[in-house]
């Protein structure tokens, strides 16, 4: 079969504003580009054929996709696979004396690690840095790390549209600085307003991401792509950042409702939509609030007709349909929600 550079090869699937999954189409090229953008970044701390992965995450999240498993195969690379993350103690047992030069995961992970008593008896003497990404970066998660290890860990920036790197801190820097980093090689960031001005250094807006890893649009949803994808190739990230004098990037808020645990995407409207299936059920909205294992927990305000419905019903309905991820932990009832002229909920105002 005659493959070219503008071929489709992954589908990867992703959640738009809707919580309705589609398929972003990344090509020969977009992937290809993004293995070496991103080896540009990593090369000066990189050894061919000597590195050591550890890869946490699972391989068809588009993160541990191109980071992990696509880089070390250019690099020829060991990979270390962890089935089970969740299990601390037999993931810190896999690692321990296997010499890994580089851990990527997610601040969740990072965090249950160094409160692990055994991963402080972990042989970091050839580590190099861990590679954040998937959600945000803790300030006291990553100063913590880096007490423990002696290495920096280092926030890089992406999303599934893009294959997923947009921008990365240097591999050299000596501690953790609060940013995204920086854009990779061929890439163009621009932050703009609601009318697609272009604004200034340190104006927080929407940031805009162009370059050869940004996909070609969304399979067979023209009306979805046409949302975030511009004639000339400037994809929207539904992300507010802000960019310093230095060109570092910093992530300010997200401009979508969604809701991130663990670094893994949970959208309202699909928990909203099971739980008011729920024959007791009357009205729900869905918000995230800060948790400091998973990062955001999923919390549900609920209109119910019955007074006696508990939280762990729903909990229990919930369970039914969702990915254990996805399930509210917290419930509250209310008599009403906040909703505005034709009846939409304001999550914002949930918010408080």
């Amino acid at each position: 079969v005659d493959i070219s550079s503008q071929d489709i090869a992954f589908l990867q699937y992703t959640g738009g504003t809707t919580g309705v999954a589609k398929g972003a189409v990344l090509t020969h090229r977009n992937m290809i580009a993004n293995i070496e953008q991103s080896y540009a970044m990593a090369e000066p701390r990189l050894t061919i054929g000597e590195d050591i992965f550890v890869t946490p995450l699972p391989l068809y999240h588009i993160f541990s996709l191109t980071a992990n498993l696509l880089l070390c195969t250019k690099i020829g690379s060991k990979n270390i696979l962890i089935t089970n993350p969740r299990d601390i103690p037999h993931f810190v047992k896999e690692i321990k004396d296997s010499g890994f030069t580089i851990i990527s995961g997610v601040n969740t992970l990072f965090n249950a690690l160094i409160h692990n008593e055994e991963f402080l008896e972990v042989d970091f003497s050839k580590l190099k840095f861990g590679l954040g990404g998937g959600m945000a970066v803790q300030q006291y998660v990553a100063e913590k790390w880096q007490d423990v290890t002696g290495t920096p860990l280092i926030e890089g920036y992406g999303l599934t549209e893009t294959s997923p790197v947009v921008t990365i801190n240097p591999v050299n820097i000596k501690a953790y600085n609060g940013s995204i980093g920086l854009p990779l090689p061929s890439t163009e960031i621009s932050i703009r307003d609601e009318d697609d001005n272009e604004l200034a250094l340190n104006e927080p807006g929407e940031l805009c991401v162009r370059g050869p890893q940004v996909m070609q649009g969304y399979w067979n949803r023209p009306d979805e792509t046409q949302k975030v994808l511009s004639h000339d190739g400037w994809l929207r990230t539904g992300d507010i950042a802000q960019v310093d004098d230095e060109g570092f990037v910093y992530i300010v808020d997200r401009k979508k409702d969604m809701i991130l645990v663990s670094g893994f995407n949970v959208y309202p409207n699909e928990v909203e939509n099971i739980l008011v299936k729920h024959p007791d059920v009357v009205e729900a909205g869905v918000i995230g609030i800060p948790n400091g294992v998973s990062g955001e927990a999923v919390k549900a305000y609920i209109v119910t007709s019955n007074p006696e419905l508990t939280q762990d019903q729903i909990i229990a309905h919930c369970r039914k349909s969702l990915t254990g991820y996805k399930v509210p932990k917290l419930i509250e009832f209310r008599d009403d929600l906040p909703k505005t002229p034709i009846g939409k909920i304001l999550r914002r105002e949930l918010r408080g």
